[in-house]
């Protein structure tokens, strides 16, 4: 029986690079189903100084790049890359940037319930498709029911500061490894690969393990 490669994942359920690297990675794993990776999702914050509630996202965007015409012009590769991964951003409906830490907890919560990868699926879905605010807790909360956990119980988790700092701790433990954007994939725990990398890499990736076992 061949050995499991871990596939750690640095990301952000905000960070659209991570959304188009994710489908990129799914459609490799799709085609090779014997892959041999045990994937986990690890919290790193776009934005760990954003306000509890969030801001604006066309004042936030506007800050962040200086102006509106130069936040269309840093979208603009994204809109492209996302278009011909297949996926849908739809970023007029977008009202507000959230805080994501309460998001960063329910995948952490999902993953010991063997649900990580479907909440952050959903997170993602409900993000870049539908638009909703995922930082506040009854969005997380009916997120948390969708994907078969208990929605009052991770309200009233939401509501308490269980884990938050633990998050934070994880966070910082990334950015000290030296990793500075997301996502970023870390192979069997000693390669780093940085970027939404197309398919065809992940196949090589998974080819290549196999070979080895």
């Amino acid at each position: 029986m061949r050995d499991p490669v871990k596939l750690d994942i640095m990301s952000d359920p905000i960070c659209p690079w991570c959304y188009i690297g994710k489908a990129h990675l799914d459609k490799a794993l799709m085609a090779h189903p014997d892959h041999p990776f045990v994937i986990e999702w690890h919290p790193f914050q776009l934005n760990p100084d954003m306000a509890r509630d969030g801001m604006d996202r066309r004042a936030y965007l506007e800050g962040k790049f200086g102006g509106k015409e130069a936040a269309v012009k840093a979208y603009a590769p994204v809109v492209e890359h996302a278009k011909a991964a297949g996926l849908t951003i739809n970023f007029e409906a977008m009202k507000r940037t959230p805080n994501t830490l309460n998001a960063h907890r329910l995948i952490h919560w999902a993953g010991i319930e063997g649900r990580q990868i479907a909440a952050v699926s959903a997170l993602f879905q409900a993000y870049f498709v539908d638009a909703r605010d995922i930082g506040d807790v009854e969005v997380l909360a009916d997120i948390a029911d969708g994907i078969e956990m208990d929605a009052a119980v991770t309200l009233k988790l939401l509501k308490t500061d269980v884990d938050a700092q633990d998050i934070r701790d994880r966070d910082s433990h990334s950015r000290k490894m030296g990793i500075s954007s997301v996502p970023t994939f870390i192979v069997a725990n000693q390669h780093a690969v940085p970027g939404a990398q197309p398919p065809e890499l992940w196949a090589n990736v998974i080819a290549d393990l196999m070979g080895q076992s």
